[in-house]
């Protein structure tokens, strides 16, 4: 039985929670749910120190989260004179029913790939069946084009387009693939485009050729090509962006548009509006997410802390502590998230700082001292009446002074005597 063709870009979030289901879809397309064969293709951050907890961290996240074994490739660097190892790698990458990449620089693993058979297996998978999952950093390079963006915007580089694999090239679409596409967490610059911004990405698109278009993939958001059925499905957080010449056209998640459309760089669908290009003004706007579909750990620690900040406020200690608990799993959960931020170290910040106040709260208390207090109050209030109606007004300003050093002052009204909180 011939294997499904499978092109899956995502644009970020690959070993997030917000891609478990469609990690766990790709598999049972891939082999009708018998066991794959995947690998992950580990050298787009084979320069890291830290590629072995990142390799450790992305197999953990598929056999625990989605359930199914991946092995890692082991092809680190192509260029370090170890011929065996690389065989190895290249053959386990030959044989895979199914091959995943993700972060790391696109610069880096497109000189190393130069050197080896690795973007003719690639265009095999996508000719002879299997699928091809490459998210982030890997996205970048599937495309004619590439973007150095870590050169752009870490180093200050000029923009200037780099050969890619053209793996797109062998669907017929003559794209360069943008992920992080709305990206905004420069906030007061514009990070937009994979950090390229509205600025430079204008003048990027100016050096392509005529049938050149790009093809952004929003954060959290994949779209899987099924070359088979000649159709491509957006799935996750936001939207596919086809943009030629400065105006896009946006296929919204849940949306599928046929393979044909997108060769022409439009998409015939219903949920595809045209959108001009903007400048950085409308940069920082973000849609409302509720805590079940937060997109990023930084969400779901924000939604937490407001609904802890408002228990607090309404004295409500079951629903802080919940806030609390919450934070907590949100880490739990993005864990295997290969994205390299300071989100994890920020929302265990948060989480201690609720914890905190939380001990504030159990010193000082949060029920309403007043309701505890009522019934005493009105008992007093009944002796003081009592005491009052005898003339016994001696007795009556003792009960008052008493409860004024306990910072209780009672007030004679024509109604009637009451009580407040100093």
């Amino acid at each position: 039985m011939a294997r499904p063709r499978l092109l899956v870009i995502m644009g970020s979030g690959e070993t997030a929670p917000t891609m478990i289901k469609p990690h766990r879809r790709i598999f049972d397309t891939v082999n009708g749910g018998d066991a794959v064969d995947a690998v992950m293709l580990d050298t787009p951050f084979g320069f890291q120190e830290n590629h072995g907890e990142l390799v450790e961290k992305t197999l953990q996240f598929f056999d625990q989260s989605i359930g199914r074994p991946m092995t890692a490739a082991g092809l680190r660097r192509a260029d370090d004179g170890d011929t065996v190892a690389i065989e190895q790698a290249l053959a386990r990458i030959r044989n895979a029913d199914l091959v995943f990449a993700g972060p790391g620089s696109p610069t880096y693993a497109l000189r190393q790939w130069a050197m080896t058979p690795v973007p003719e297996v690639l265009r095999s998978r996508l000719r002879d069946g299997g699928a091809v999952v490459f998210s982030s950093a890997a996205a970048l390079t599937l495309g004619r084009r590439t973007v150095p963006v870590y050169e752009i915007y870490k180093v200050g580089a000029e923009p200037v387009w780099l050969e890619g694999l053209g793996v797109l090239d062998e669907i017929g679409l003559p794209v360069s693939v943008i992920p992080h596409y709305d990206n905004n967490e420069g906030q007061t610059h514009d990070t937009r485009f994979c950090y390229v911004g509205e600025t430079r990405l204008r003048r990027l698109e100016a050096e392509l050729d005529d049938d050149e278009f790009i093809l952004g993939v929003d954060e959290h958001t994949g779209v899987m090509f099924d070359l088979d059925a000649g159709t491509a499905e957006v799935f996750g957080k936001g939207g596919l962006t086809i943009r030629r010449r400065g105006v896009s056209t946006v296929v919204e998640t849940g949306s599928t548009v046929s393979i044909d459309e997108l060769r022409r760089g439009v998409a015939a669908s219903a949920d595809a509006a045209p959108v001009e290009a903007t400048d950085t003004a409308d940069v920082t706007a973000q849609p409302e997410v509720t805590p079940s579909a937060a997109a990023s750990l930084p969400e779901a620690v924000a939604a937490a802390e407001a609904r802890f900040r408002a228990a607090l406020a309404d004295r409500d200690a079951t629903t802080a502590v919940a806030a609390v608990l919450e934070v907590e799993q949100a880490i739990v959960d993005w864990s295997a998230d290969t994205n390299q931020s300071d989100d994890t170290d920020n929302a265990r910040a948060a989480l201690r700082a609720m914890i905190v106040q939380l001990g504030d709260a159990a010193t000082s208390g949060l029920v309403d001292p007043r309701d505890t207090l009522g019934p005493v109050m009105t008992a007093m209030m009944n002796v003081r009446t009592v005491v009052r109606a005898e003339k016994r007004y001696d007795l009556s300003d003792v009960i008052r002074d008493e409860l004024a050093a306990a910072e209780i002052e009672v007030r004679d009204t024509p109604d009637g005597p009451e009580w407040v909180l100093r």
